[in-house]
């Protein structure tokens, strides 16, 4: 079988075992870290096929291209992939400590494997329509995990979750039908082919349309309400998946977008983004500042850090793409685990609210430590990963000229940094406070469950800040290739490329 095939099929199989076996809870649990680590190994393999060999295809059924269904991966599909897969294992095994009975009986393991299908069939489709449809599924599968448990604030943070990523969606539609009535193809790489010899207006307005339903997904400014009402309501590893993943499926889609269908998209479709990019920066990073619950200074960090992302793929240069691709590795990890580490927390103190925290650098020290890895990191500071992040991509502004969003993205480091401070002083350096609940201490198999995904990404972090070589080779391939369209284009079609 295809090592294409097998990151997709795999959490699509997990996920049908698991609701096969949805009376047999311990055996769903076995299913979850299995077909995770199953879906990390198949990702690697797949990252060393293309590494090797360049840009892998499969053609669904043997049709060709461009009248079947293209599964392609290039090294951004391949590095977004095992990412994925690296998130996925971690939340399985948190998940074995933290979901409860009750969870498991309403398929939270389906779903979970059902969300990562949706999001590792979004980064492998070469399919504009299937890459509509992938984000469906992934809608469907993020808004049951996020009213598990049916709680008030659950729902209101739903209703607002589904109803801006419906109307993203419908923007989408309607963008994939007039790209479809202007082209008369589906496929990326044909339709890339076919739109690079229009000259109409219809063009430009397609590229505005794309970017703003993935703005949307990806919670950019300025319709990024929905994130920071609705991340810190589900269960925590919820929470951790979502904050990895789901808004990181939106910039990859709009990278993909901006360096295959539109890559001569006229300057101020970026300019657009460009500042687009510096408001998303300072709007999250300000709605974190006033924050005093953990859960939502991280919620609003991720809508400051996606502003980092987009402003690499605005400047639209060599150096300024490879640090919007690094940006979007580190930040998947350093997100995920702040959220994890939130979870330890409400599990020790029972409170995710900072004036009812403290104390915990005293009776857990590692805890402590812990939390400043990834918190240190989302701050850049050296010789964490997040300080080359930031680094490539700020000297990529200052090379273009962008001086306005640079000091922008200077600024939002340090207000970021003062964020992460005031969680440490709130959370692990003050004294507990008197009124705060008694909580019963947790087994300790269950800590430890909880601590191993959280130890893990901590090294993949330091070792991204230590070892930054491998990332950015990586990195700067991705970026060549898609600034060089016409290797995707000839991949996907072969002889039909061929003028």
């Amino acid at each position: 079988m295809s090592p294409l095939a097998l990151p997709l099929l795999i959490p699509l199989f997990a996920g049908a075992l698991s609701l096969a076996a949805w009376r047999w809870r311990t055996l769903q649990r076995l299913i979850a870290v299995a077909g995770t680590a199953g879906l990390l190994v198949a990702a690697l393999w797949l990252l060393a096929e293309v590494w090797q060999d360049g840009i892998r295809v499969l053609q669904v059924g043997s049709w060709p291209a461009p009248f079947g269904i293209s599964l392609v991966a290039d090294l951004l599909g391949a590095i977004m992939v095992v990412v994925t897969g690296i998130i996925g294992l971690a939340v399985a095994l948190y998940s074995l400590a933290t979901t409860g009975p009750g969870h498991v009986a309403f398929g939270y393991f389906s779903l979970m494997h059902l969300l990562l299908g949706g999001v590792t069939g979004a980064f492998l489709t070469g399919d504009i329509f299937n890459l509509y449809v992938w984000f469906e599924v992934m809608l469907v599968a993020s808004f049951a995990l996020l009213t598990l448990g049916s709680e008030k604030a659950q729902m209101e943070g739903a209703i607002k979750y589904v109803t801006l990523n419906l109307l993203s969606s419908v923007i989408f539609l309607v963008a994939v039908g007039l790209l479809y009535g202007l082209v008369g193809s589906l496929n990326m790489a044909h339709a890339a082919q076919r739109l690079a010899v229009l000259d109409t207006g219809l063009v430009d307005v397609l590229a505005l349309m794309f970017m703003v339903a993935f703005g949307i997904k990806a919670a950019a400014f300025p319709l990024f309400f929905w994130l920071p009402a609705s991340y810190h309501t589900p269960p925590v590893a919820v929470s951790a998946l979502f904050a990895g993943l789901l808004t990181k499926v939106g910039v990859y889609a709009l990278f993909r977008i901006f360096t295959l269908l539109f890559p001569h998209s006229p300057g101020y479709t970026h300019e657009i983004l460009l500042w687009g990019a510096g408001l998303t920066m300072l709007t999250g990073v300000f709605g974190a500042m006033v924050q005093f619950e953990f859960r939502r200074i991280l919620s609003f960090h991720i809508v400051s850090q996606i502003g980092y992302m987009l402003l690499g793929l605005a400047l639209f240069t060599p150096l300024a793409v490879l640090g919007g691709i690094f940006y979007v590795v580190h930040h998947i990890i350093v997100k995920a685990n702040l959220f994890l580490i939130s979870g330890i927390v409400h599990r020790l103190r029972g409170s995710y609210r900072l004036e009812h925290l403290g104390g915990l650098y005293r009776d857990c020290p590692w805890l402590a430590m812990l939390f400043l890895v990834p918190a240190l990191s989302l701050a850049g500071m050296p010789p964490l990963s997040g300080f080359f992040a930031k680094f490539i991509v700020i000297r990529a502004g200052l090379e273009a000229g962008a001086f306005g969003v640079t000091a922008i993205a200077l600024l939002v480091g340090l207000m970021t940094l003062y964020s992460m401070i005031k969680i440490w002083a709130e959370v692990f350096w003050k004294a507990p406070p008197e009124e705060a609940p008694a909580m019963s201490a947790p087994r300790r198999q269950e800590l430890w469950l909880m601590a191993l995904p959280a130890v893990g990404l901590a090294l993949c972090t330091l070792f991204i800040g230590l070892q930054a070589g491998p990332l950015y080779v990586l990195a700067e391939a991705s970026a060549v290739e898609l600034l060089a369209p016409e290797r995707y284009i000839e991949a996907v079609l072969g002889m039909e490329a061929r003028p």
